[in-house]
């Protein structure tokens, strides 16, 4: 049944009216409406499929959904969340469509998934999905509609291996991987055919346009937000960071043909304005992009920045944003110690920190947000030291100033630097030590679950035969018990949580990912890694990866 929240929707974009044998799709977000309506992902695939004459689209979401084909012809869901996959199985089996795409036939629709969660290491849930679409829905979108056009009346065979062709598009099911032994490391990864590609390169879109909000709505979790992308990566490469590294190179959008004429539709259908990207200060025109907004006819827009980079949080910005009835701002500093910043390559000083605090302060914002994180690799017990110093010296610094530590443990992440690294088993100790310290001064400490870490440390470094622990996981329900129970069920035929979560990895291991290339060879990322590995004190540490 369709819902009323689709009601209060404002469109951006002028969907197409379908032709009569237009292909009957449904495009889904594995979580609530007002959740997925807030993805911009989400919205501007959707906008982009929308406008195809040749496609009908339907939305479904875990609790509503618009009118539905009965006969789907593709299946689409976009993931932004690790712990989401519990709902695509909850939604395929409402539509009747079997979890495993061994098991569906010619009367089920292709199954396909993208998003940041997919790109990133999709085979955990490879066993799952028809087709991956990797990399920038820019280009893969109309290559993988079209491609599907031309062998729509095929059989399922037929389409997989035509849509194999297509770069960027990933067909789980026409490669093999063979282990060493039920619980061992991967011994290859290799296609089924000859004319299946060996590597699938994820695609890159290269143009200044950005994207932008295609729809505003009150029932979003950002109430009636515009959102517009300022950049996409980010040029600082944090060695630990997916969002820099997967998303390579740094690109940003133009202020002339791109920013400003899409912030002028948007703040026509809403007052609330939203920059994203992983470092929107560092756009090169961000100053005139701030004046264009001091505009006295945008006098009632309330403004949202995402993280800004720390040495770019000028008194001027800070004024822009406490006028935009903005409160506060959002700095990732990772650590207060400089050694572990030159290990994950932030540059950055603890003088330039403690100065953003006082800009922001005689801007007229009233807090600080900080990002830090624990189990850095290489770290020690005087770096957690060092960011209790950092965090009191800001404090003193800039008196009144509402201060908040927001601290996650470190997660390896595919296609970075950090990927061969475990997760540290004493990060959790480490965030309640950090804990214990800022709360006397006065300081808001928000550690991130150490045990959600761990679900996607697993996750994130997880490969096919991880697909029999979500199965047994889900009736289990999603907390760090459920899994070690589902492990204990799998012992003997799956590796053990410690090797996808703990283990430092050699750079010799064929990888889960090995044949999905990222925007870096890893060569490029051995180098990063060494260079990082230079900065460590303990030789033990630097020798674990060779093994």
């Amino acid at each position: 049944m369709t819902s009323s929240v689709f009601n209060s929707e404002r469109l951006l974009f002028t969907p197409a009216t379908p032709q009569n044998d237009a292909i009957p799709l449904i495009f889904a977000f594995p979580n609530e409406y007002t959740v997925g309506i807030t993805s911009l992902g989400y919205q501007v695939v959707w906008a982009t499929l929308a406008m195809r004459e040749d496609l009908q689209v339907s939305r479904l979401f875990t609790d509503t959904q618009e009118q539905l084909p009965r006969h789907p012809e593709i299946l689409g869901f976009s993931m932004s969340w690790e712990l989401d996959y519990v709902n695509i199985f909850n939604l395929l089996e409402s539509l009747e469509i079997p979890l495993r795409a061994s098991h569906r036939n010619e009367n089920h629709p292709l199954v396909f998934g993208g998003g940041p969660v997919l790109t990133a290491n999709p085979e955990p849930f490879a066993d799952f999905f028809d087709v991956f679409l990797l990399g920038d829905g820019e280009i893969l979108l109309s290559s993988f509609i079209d491609a599907y056009k031309e062998v729509r009346n095929s059989t399922r065979e037929v389409k997989l291996k035509r849509l194999a062709q297509v770069p960027g598009i990933y067909i789980p099911s026409l490669y093999h991987v063979e282990y060493s032994g039920n619980d061992g490391e991967i011994t290859s990864i290799h296609p089924l055919d000859s004319d299946i590609p060996a590597v699938i390169q994820k695609q890159t879109y290269r143009g200044n346009t950005l994207s932008a909000s295609t729809v505003v709505t009150e029932k979003a979790a950002w109430e009636n937000i515009f959102m517009v992308e300022v950049v996409r990566s980010c040029p600082e490469m944090c060695r630990f960071c997916l969002a820099s590294y997967l998303t390579l190179p740094f690109r940003t959008a133009s202020l002339e043909t791109s920013l400003i004429p899409a912030i002028e539709q948007g703040l026509k259908v809403t007052n609330r304005l939203g920059l994203l990207g992983a470092s929107v200060t560092q756009h090169p025109e961000f100053s005139e992009l701030l004046d264009y907004i001091s505009q006295t006819k945008y006098d009632d827009v309330r403004l949202s920045v995402a993280s800004v980079r720390t040495n770019t949080v000028t008194e001027k910005l800070a004024q822009t944003l406490a006028k935009r009835d903005t409160r506060s701002l959002t700095i990732a500093v990772e650590s207060g110690s400089e050694k572990l910043r030159e290990i994950v390559n932030k540059k950055l000083k603890n003088e330039e920190i403690i100065q953003a605090g006082i800009n922001a302060k005689a801007g007229g914002l009233s807090s600080l947000k900080l990002y830090g994180m624990v189990g850095i690799p290489g770290e020690e017990a005087e770096d957690l030291d060092a960011t209790v110093a950092m965090m009191k010296a800001i404090k003193k610094a800039v008196p009144g100033l509402r201060l908040t530590l927001g601290c996650s443990t470190f997660v390896p992440k595919s296609h970075t630097p950090f990927q061969w690294f475990g997760v540290n088993k004493q990060s959790e100790k480490r965030l309640k030590l950090l804990q214990k310290q800022l709360k006397p001064q006065g300081i808001d400490f928000r550690p991130e679950s150490y045990n959600w870490s761990v679900i996607q440390g697993l996750l994130s470094r997880g490969d096919r035969r991880l697909s029999y622990l979500l199965e047994l996981t889900r009736g289990f329900g999603d907390s760090l018990g459920s899994y070690k129970r589902a492990f204990k069920e799998l012992k003997g035929k799956i590796p053990d949580l410690d090797f996808y979560v703990y283990s430092d990895w050699s750079t010799e291991q064929i990888l889960p990912w090995n044949h999905l290339q990222g925007p870096l060879p890893q060569s490029t990322l051995i180098k990063h890694l060494t260079e990082a590995m230079s900065h460590f004190r303990s030789s033990a540490e630097m020798t674990s990866m060779q093994r």
